[in-house]
């Protein structure tokens, strides 16, 4: 297909701290005891992209994860790792491996993004538009969870976010119009000469990007050189191409803005349930030929079906949902994993004590012993950890080599590698960084737990 493809792995996220460490970096968090980096390689094989780009922020990051990469792709895949510089955004990151890219165009993507899309058909969609820039849309996920009264009630059940405001043609082909970040919680403002040269617009706020793009390669790269200040392809790059496409000669010459003077306003907040419902302005016809030859760029979506999963790791509570849906709902089929008759996954070299149980919508990696008189319930325990007698864990997340002593309660918690918990701690709705050491009848709640440097 002549596609290159760059996944931006990112490196250690201070929003995902103290999950993330110097020995973990972000590429290699366990979803389901599976770094979140092998599902997107495993969607880009499926799709024979093979030819990829790895791109992780630090010199440290990049060596864990090529060296993970080169022994679990050896035979299946291209992966080159490269390290860039922390801190220079997803824009800085293309752009310091921007002569690398030599392929017609670029698929560019998340190393944190879980999804069932194929890039593939993002792929094919770009090239059958002759697009500038494709970008991948799917439905707003939910987030909190699964069992609301398991964990802390009312307050925490699972509720819709909202991540971007987006305007389509009616064709739903086009992207017209984008809002992203803190703006989404403001008035959305059309200019009215944009839906005067396009005819109709329709506005959503029940999708969202999914850091997904396929780029023709020239102009990729010309945006990067010509704005060396752009840091963000979400806040900057996909915004610019987005108004530049509806440059016309008719409105002052090659190259200038239609006019932009006044503008149509759609109230935020309490209009936002009407805009989900795909709110048209405009009433004229569609003019299909200002996109199809006048623009200076063309900017093309694809919409996933409702159907389709996508979740970004990109936050603490998107990492428990993400685990959450890999071991319990609508992703439990990207894990790989063939679950047992009792609807759970038990390593055959992990040891169970009397009494033990393992409950429905849970894993149990291999080494891993647990004592007598245990409850597991829908949760995630990693390799080769070592859990006494009459422990609790209830929607949670257990890393690897932990170790957890009698006696111990945890509800709503992410544990990481070699954390120690002693007997009789409690822990409830917390994250507990790497190698911390819980010391014996503590009562956490609600707190972040690691290490002092």
């Amino acid at each position: 297909m002549d596609f290159q493809v760059v996944v931006l792995a990112g490196g250690t996220s201070e929003k995902l701290s103290p999950l993330v460490s110097k020995d973990v970096p972000k590429a290699l968090l366990p979803v389901a005891n599976r770094p979140v980096l092998s599902y997107v390689l495993d969607l880009l094989e499926a799709s024979d992209l093979k030819d990829i780009i790895v791109v992780v922020e630090g010199q440290e990051a990049a060596r864990l994860v090529g060296a993970w990469a080169s022994n679990a792709y050896l035979d299946h895949l291209l992966v080159e790792v490269v390290a860039v510089p922390e801190d220079i955004g997803t824009a800085g990151a293309l752009r310091a491996i921007s002569k690398r890219l030599t392929a017609n165009d670029v698929l560019v993507i998340s190393g944190d993004l879980v999804t069932d899309v194929l890039p593939g058909a993002v792929a094919a969609t770009h090239r059958r538009n002759g697009a500038a820039v494709t970008a991948l849309l799917c439905s707003v996920p939910v987030s909190g969870p699964s069992d609301a009264a398991s964990s802390g009630g009312k307050d925490k059940a699972k509720k819709p976010i909202r991540l971007n405001i987006v305007g389509l043609d009616i064709t739903r082909q086009f992207l017209l119009h984008i809002v992203s970040g803190t703006d989404v919680e403001k008035d959305v403002r059309v200019y009215k000469q944009k839906i005067r040269a396009v005819g109709e617009m329709e506005i959503r706020s029940d999708l969202m990007d999914a850091h997904l793009y396929a780029f023709k390669r020239t102009t990729l790269q010309n945006i990067l050189e010509e704005k060396e200040a752009y840091c963000s392809i979400r806040l900057e790059v996909l915004p610019y191409l987005v108004r530049s496409q509806l440059r016309s000669s008719s409105s002052g010459g090659e190259g200038t803005t239609v006019d932009e003077t006044s503008d149509a306003t759609v109230p935020s907040n309490s209009h936002l349930q009407c805009l989900s419902q795909h709110r048209i302005l405009a009433p004229s016809a569609f003019k299909k030929d200002l996109l199809s030859t006048g623009g200076t760029y063309r900017c093309c979506v694809y919409i996933a079906s409702k159907s389709k999963y996508c979740h970004r790791l990109d936050s603490i509570q998107a990492y428990c949902d993400i685990n959450r849906d890999q071991v319990v709902g609508d992703a439990s089929h990207l894990s790989g994993y063939s679950f047992s008759a009792q609807n759970n996954i038990i390593h055959p070299t992990s040891v169970l004590g009397s009494k033990t149980t393992i409950g429905p919508q849970c894993m149990l990696a291999e080494g891993s012993q647990l004592g007598d008189k245990c409850s597991v319930k829908r949760s995630c325990i990693g390799r080769h950890c070592r859990i006494g007698s009459n422990v609790k864990i209830v929607n949670s997340v257990v890393m690897n080599h932990v170790v957890i002593e009698d006696g111990c309660h945890i509800q709503g918690s992410v544990i990481c590698n070699n954390v120690q918990l002693q007997e009789r701690a409690i822990l409830k709705d917390c994250q507990v960084g790497a190698g911390y050491i819980v010391t014996a009848g503590s009562e956490h709640k609600a707190e972040s737990l690691s290490k002092k440097v």
